[in-house]
């Protein structure tokens, strides 16, 4: 076993000389035989150790007769130990998480805290190559993503280090040999024995016939997480690559030209909406699964232009004709008119500008941004709001009026946009401009008069 684990350690390059390692201890075998086996190789690796313990408050006098446990332990052998009791259950009626969530975010909190305070390049813990099968064939059984179907990583970021794992390498048989072997005596947490987590389900019932089939199980389970570990690490630094052209994102807002996406191969494409997530979330919910992914390159897909998708805590996935957002930001559907006099600058409720001068001679301007009215067609001043029911506008070219609201739809302005949509109106209710979109019939088409009105609309 020993051969073993040295030779796992320094495949994966787990510990680095001159540096301190945190050892999360629990006080059972698992984590106990890890705290034994670094303190006992600490000279080999040029280590310092520090314990760190979380007594969760669950089991009441036998949890703290744990942490005792452990703390008599380190005191034997002088190693530095780091205890707390940790309120989880005030801390699951503040979040609404479950135990096992809740327990873990407490625990992970309180590790990295020690970390700090030590200036550890890393924290260990004590999990083996059964809990990987076991986390390997629940993420299979209930759906996650490829990242997922790796299970447990032997080395990742955490805090100002990593989190390490030696002990992925053996399974729990040589882990109980060797704590026999050097006389440790363990505490026993007896939620282990209860069928109420899934995990305790497929230790008790579904491990035991993986091992009577191949006791080696732990050893194939672990080389594929690796070998699928390193194509999902090629395959998402990929993805990164691709998406630079895709995507445009912002604080809490990301935005996906559809198009563009829909070209990516597929298998990137999965990993995209992955990142995005990722990327919005910070601490991705645990609600949160692959059905979301399949449903967002589903609703992606689809023919149909517009539509919204409701993602865990708010998020929002709004397909707009070509653009695809994904947002924790609130919908602006508040109502505004304001007087637009001229000359003025008016900043709009939506962040956009319009901007109105009087000019004398006939200027050329050919774009949207743009509009040029005679103003002898008007009654000032003008107005600009949010659109009603019923509004229709004379257009520039057409014969009858139109309304806005299939102006909107066959110019393919975004749903969530329309309603903070500026439209432009004289004193006598006329609409002269929805700019950006449409002019109107009271655009200047004769050069030959002194005076017009230009007006000027900036996006955001």
């Amino acid at each position: 076993m020993l051969d073993i684990v040295h030779q796992f350690i320094e495949k994966h390059q787990l510990l680095e000389r001159h540096t301190t390692v945190v050892v999360g201890v629990s006080g059972g075998p698992d984590s106990l035989a890890l705290l034994h086996f670094l303190w006992s190789e600490r000279e080999r690796y040029d280590i310092q150790i520090v314990v760190a313990h979380v007594d969760h408050m669950l089991r009441g006098k036998q949890s703290e007769e744990d942490m005792h446990f452990v703390k008599h332990f380190c005191d034997q052998r002088s190693i530095i130990c780091e205890a707390k009791q940790l309120n989880v259950q005030l801390y699951m009626e503040q979040t609404g998480k479950g135990v096992q969530e809740a327990a873990r975010d407490c625990r992970y909190t309180f590790f990295e805290q020690v970390m700090h305070k030590y200036k550890a390049h890393c924290v260990a813990l004590a999990h083996h190559g059964d809990d990987q099968i076991e986390t390997v064939l629940m993420r299979l059984v209930r759906g996650s993503t490829p990242k997922g179907y790796a299970g447990i990583p032997i080395k990742r970021p955490f805090g100002n280090g990593y989190i390490i794992r030696p002990f992925l390498c053996i399974d729990r048989q040589q882990i109980e040999k060797y704590c026999q072997k050097n006389g440790l005596r363990t505490r026993h947490d007896p939620s282990n024995d209860k069928d109420d987590y899934t995990r305790n389900r497929f230790r008790r019932y579904v491990l035991p016939f993986l091992k009577s089939e191949n006791s080696r199980a732990h050893e194939h389970v672990q080389q594929f997480s690796e070998t699928m570990s390193e194509d999902e690490a090629f395959l998402e630094q990929l993805t990164k690559e691709k998406l630079k052209d895709v995507v445009d994102q912002q604080k809490g807002h990301v935005r996906v030209h559809i198009p563009s996406f829909m070209r990516m191969p597929k298998p990137l494409q999965r990993r995209g909406i992955q990142l995005i997530l990722n990327y919005l979330y910070g601490n991705v919910p645990s609600s949160l699964s692959s059905i979301h992914i399949n449903q967002a390159l589903l609703f992606l897909k689809r023919q149909h232009p517009s539509g919204m998708l409701h993602f865990p805590n708010g998020l929002k996935v709004i397909r707009q004709y070509e653009v695809c957002i994904f947002t924790f930001q609130q919908e602006q559907t508040s109502e505004y008119e304001f007087l637009f006099r001229v000359p003025e600058t008016l900043v709009l409720p939506n962040g956009c500008q319009l901007t109105s001068q009087f000019v004398d001679r006939y200027p050329v301007i050919e774009d949207d941004e743009h509009v040029v009215i005679d103003v002898d067609q008007l009654a000032l001043p003008l107005r600009v709001r949010t659109r009603k029911r019923g509004d229709r506008m004379k257009v520039k070219g057409m014969e009858h009026p139109k309304k806005v609201a299939r102006i909107f739809i066959d110019e393919k302005i975004p749903a969530n946009e329309r309603e903070q949509w500026p439209i432009v109106e004289d004193a006598n209710g006329n609409i002269i401009w929805i700019p950006g979109v449409k002019k109107s019939v009271y655009t200047a088409t004769n050069i030959t008069k002194n005076r017009y009105i230009v007006l000027h609309y900036k996006k955001q």
